[in-house]
């Protein structure tokens, strides 16, 4: 169920290869299996599991330019926007940062045997990498605010209506408005 209703909500949008489905639907069956005890998403709901966390994500996997690029996910969760991202852009190097240690083991997990990811079980704030891109879903402009423009030289979130405050160091681009729901958009930008 899980692939098909992935495949008709991204058809005409994104492609994937039988093996990027098969690794999606793995991390899917996993992050159900742990949310049972661990507080992963309250986000449940198939369709809406499909289209908010998987779709979404790939989405913005696709908006990022061509290229072999070092990304960074801030407040990854369970692997959402990072791990579809490193599924759909296999030869950008992905870091997923969390610093809910609990959730850091389920995405050790979910990320065993993907050579493209590696997990950061910390605060953004204390990451002292550069990378080429910066990726975030539900995380606040407030929590991002002092380490995104630190941690990267361009960014991609996504994001609700409200537009990113200047003070995050970035121009942004024209908001790109999402396929599934309303007030749901790709912010993009370059550093300034």
């Amino acid at each position: 169920m899980f692939p098909e209703l992935l495949r008709e909500r991204l058809s005409g949008i994104v492609e994937l290869s039988p093996e990027q489905l098969s690794a999606l639907q793995g991390h899917y069956e996993l992050m159900v299996r742990w949310n049972q005890t661990l507080n992963l998403t309250t986000i449940t709901d198939l369709v809406a599991v499909v289209e908010r966390h998987y779709c979404e994500s790939l989405f913005l996997g696709s908006r990022l330019p061509a290229g072999s690029w070092k990304v960074a996910d801030v407040g990854s969760g369970p692997g959402f926007p990072g791990v579809p991202i490193a599924i759909l852009r296999p030869e950008c190097a992905m870091t997923l940062i969390e610093s809910h240690q609990r959730k850091a083991v389920f995405l050790k997990e979910a990320c065993r045997g993907m050579r493209n990811v590696r997990v950061l079980g910390k605060r953004a704030e204390n990451v002292q990498e550069e990378f080429d891109w910066v990726v975030s879903r539900a995380v606040s402009y407030k929590d991002l605010m002092g380490s995104l423009r630190r941690l990267g030289r361009c960014a991609a979130l996504l994001t609700g209506g409200e537009l990113p405050p200047g003070e995050m160091g970035f121009s942004w681009g024209e908001a790109v408005s999402l396929p599934w729901g309303d007030q749901r958009f790709v912010r993009i930008s370059r550093f300034t």
